[in-house]
């Protein structure tokens, strides 16, 4: 008893010994491929190994129990009872194999061919009691289902594939987690001779031996007759092997910030994902060469990332395809503007329809101008955000405070980018910084989350991040502007059958057709687009409305519809609309009917209704209310110590200076000051009266000389002016000259031209003539 004790114990003492100095060589937990998931579990995306190994990790859990079924009927039926080794069939193999001269069936436990993939031995019968140790010491370190798993991951099914995972998605393009009898059956068998038995290339040859494994599964009363006869019926197809490359640089991205993880979850709905990336695709086709698309769609209710297309054509090195322009800071040209008349309607500086004057204005020396180079002179805020004016915005802005701005929007997530030593500016609101789409998509969810701006969501893991952007009555009112701006091509009228979803839009262009823009929200969704050349390359004639628009509304209306995305949400407690009156930009006084000389339906917020915003540099006008003791007479006006036998006091509405151009007859004459009455001292009110154009007398005909080929030509002068005098020409700028300078002008295309002198003050002249063919 004593000898085996002793024995007992040196054999233990050796075991442990052995197990010290040969230990299990287990994969690594933070070692091997990487597959990126969507949020249902299909694949995007895989990585293999540094070996070229693709494998897909999971769990005993995900993977269908049919196929846990089969293989362990197929394997191993004393899983779950033997130690690691089966001496029985061991046994019986040996026999088999001396009696047959051949080896007849193996008598390998499923622990032994985990113990054979972890440590592969030889044929021989040392590389077998190698195998058996390996069985064994598995079995001492590790419970049966963790040795189940590593059978499930590591096993071969051909090529460079490994796992049941990755098998089930190469050769039947499922998860392993939704299996039929047949396709469980099929992948049981394959590891025992994964080079003769693959699918893609000998069909045929594997549907016998998984008929086989299904007769087996009917002999041992496993699954009942009806089910095998149906699985027997499945032919084995053949399919192609190729990698999942959905959302390539999205995958990309998150292998690169979390380089531990084998198998990591995105957000990403599998279905929009392909829709997109096809849409993009498509669209791309018809763009010129090198050029690349970025699209991100967001869900509003919890800013996951529900499709990402960081490029065109990911394999495409002409067009850069391995650049992620979702996240890549480009100039973001017009797209800030609404994030501008947002944080202006909460600072109680205008409402939805206040008036803003589109002319040529000077903002300490910076002179913005349209991107059409026209004016519109006189416009609500409305419609320059709409119409994308760029002279509004900027007047803004300086009331704003560009610091203010940009630091408004960081606080929200969307973090502008500068040169280095460069601080926010006024050209800010025009493209002059930089952005990134997911940033910009992040803010412009804001307008459908109540004002409330976030971190775009990569996975669903990811923390929610909020922050307040703008006030839920400022989001609601800016959105509503955007929302009314049409598509192009289509009127109000316009007849629409699948009822769309509401969708406020905007776009933007940045300096020298860089970058093309289009964002656009929708009650459930928040959609951007960029389109241009990673490489900064101008792209000429291409810009947001042309370029990048179009595909914006090809991805909505490719969304998922609910009959409540085309319908009108209400407007907060806070948000009223009312009748305002232009020029003055205040409620509707019945008892002044002279001073509305423009009504309009405007929304305005927290009961406020700011007036017209003060002019800036005007010298000629005062206050928009002007109030003037007139002759009750004569209707001339008074200045200060000028009377009259009869005396009374009217008020007049005026337009801002800058506008004056711009305005109808009627609109001139309705807030034109009366004379002033002779033998009165100057009031200093009549600015424009000594301002006027010479060189052309209004309503001249014009032509072209005789045999000469040169358009007609003019040299003009502004008398009377002082300082730098804007030359315009059907309300586009074409000069700005110091007042001694003259304007030359060639005047090449035929019908009424309109010229206008106008100085900083608002004084103005201008003439009409006409050019002959």
């Amino acid at each position: 008893m004593r000898r085996i004790t002793i024995s007992t114990l040196l054999l233990a003492a050796l075991a442990l010994i052995l197990d010290r100095l040969f230990p299990l060589p287990l994969p690594a937990d933070d070692s091997g491929s990487t597959v990126v998931l969507a949020r249902d579990g299909t694949p995007l995306r895989a990585f293999p190994d540094a070996d070229g190994i693709w494998r897909y990790p999971v769990t005993t859990a995900q993977v269908s129990p049919l196929y846990l079924d089969a293989l362990l009927t197929y394997e191993d039926r004393w899983f779950h009872r033997h130690p690691g080794v089966n001496p029985l069939a061991l046994a019986r193999a040996a026999v088999q194999r001396v009696w047959h001269g051949r080896t007849v069936s193996g008598g390998s436990t499923l622990t032994m061919q985990v113990a054979r993939i972890l440590d592969p031995h030889s044929r021989s019968a040392l590389g077998k009691l190698k195998q058996i140790l390996r069985a064994l010491q598995l079995e001492a370190h590790l419970s049966k289902d963790e040795i189940l798993t590593l059978y499930l991951n590591h096993a071969p099914f051909g090529g460079t594939i490994q796992g049941v995972e990755a098998a089930s998605w190469a050769y039947l393009g499922k998860s392993a987690q939704r299996l039929s009898h047949a396709e469980a059956a099929l992948l049981a068998v394959l590891p025992q001779a994964p080079s003769r038995l693959r699918p893609d290339r000998h069909p045929a040859l594997a549907q016998r031996y998984r008929d086989k494994l299904l007769d087996r599964m009917h002999a041992l009363q496993r699954w009942d007759t009806a089910t095998v006869r149906d699985a027997q019926h499945e032919s084995v197809a053949a399919r192609t092997l190729d990698p999942p490359l959905d959302a390539a640089l999205l995958a990309q991205r998150l292998r690169s910030a979390l380089p531990r993880e084998r198998s990591i979850r995105s957000s990403i709905d599998r279905e929009l994902q392909a829709a997109m990336e096809a849409r993009v695709t498509s669209y791309l086709a018809r763009l010129p060469e090198r050029t690349s698309a970025a699209l991100l769609l967001v869900d509003n209710s919890t800013l996951q990332a529900l499709a990402y297309v960081g490029s065109g054509a990911f394999a495409d090195p002409q067009r850069l395809g391995h650049v992620d322009m979702v996240r890549a800071p480009r100039s973001p040209g017009s797209t800030l503007k609404p994030f501008l008349y947002g944080l202006a309607l909460d600072d109680g500086l205008i409402h939805s329809e206040s008036l803003l004057v589109d002319a040529p204005q000077s903002f300490g020396g910076y002179r913005p101008g349209n991107f059409d180079m026209a004016f519109n002179g006189p416009v609500s805020a409305a419609d320059a955000l709409r119409l994308s004016l760029n002279v509004p915005a900027v007047d803004l802005l300086d009331r704003v405070g560009p610091a203010r701005f940009a630091a408004r929007l960081a606080n929200a997530g969307l973090e502008l980018q500068w040169p280095r030593g460069a601080s926010p500016n006024l050209s800010l609101i025009l493209g002059g910084t930089g952005a990134t789409l997911q940033d910009l998509v992040g803010a412009y969810a804001a307008l459908n989350r109540e004002g409330l701006a976030g971190t775009v969501r990569l996975r669903e893991q990811e923390p929610l991040t909020e922050r307040r952007l703008l006030s839920p009555g400022a989001a609601f009112i800016v959105r509503s502007m955007l929302e009314a701006n049409l598509r192009p091509g289509q009127s109000r009228d316009t007849f629409d059958p699948g009822r769309r979803a509401r969708l406020a839009w905007k776009t933007g262009t940045s300096y020298g057709f860089r970058d093309a823009w289009a964002l656009g929200t929708t009650r459930r969704y928040t959609l951007g687009v960029w389109v241009g050349r990673p490489d900064g390359t101008p792209v000429p004639g291409q810009y947001g409305a042309v370029t990048a628009l179009p595909l914006l509304f090809q991805a909505v209306d490719s969304l998922p519809r609910a009959p409540e995305d085309a319908a009108s949400t209400a407007a907060p407690s806070t948000v009223a609309e009312v009748d305002i009156c232009w020029p003055l930009g205040t409620a509707f006084e019945p008892e002044q009917p002279q001073l509305c000389q423009e009504k309009r339906k405007a929304w305005t917020l927290a009961g406020a209704i700011p007036p017209t915003l003060p002019e800036r540099e005007a010298t000629a006008w005062h206050d928009a209310r002007l109030r003037l003791r007139v002759d009750a007479r004569s209707g001339q006006r008074l200045s200060g110590g000028c009377h009259a036998d009869s005396e009374r006091e009217t008020v007049l509405a005026r337009w801002p200076a800058l506008a004056q151009p711009w305005l109808s007859a009627w609109q001139r004459k309705a807030s034109r000051l009366p004379p002033l009455k002779g033998g009165c001292a100057d009031d200093g009110l009549d600015g424009n009266a000594n301002l006027q154009i010479a060189g052309v007398a209004a309503g001249s005909s014009l032509v072209r000389a005789p045999g000469s080929t040169h358009p007609p030509h003019l040299s003009l002068r502004a008398l009377g002016a002082h300082g730098t005098v804007q030359w315009l020409v059907n309300g586009r700028i074409k000069a700005a000259l110091d007042a001694a300078r003259p304007f030359e002008h060639d005047f090449d295309e035929p019908g009424t031209q309109s010229i206008t002198a106008m100085t900083a003050s608002g004084n103005f002249a201008q003439v009409e003539i006409q050019v002959l063919r």
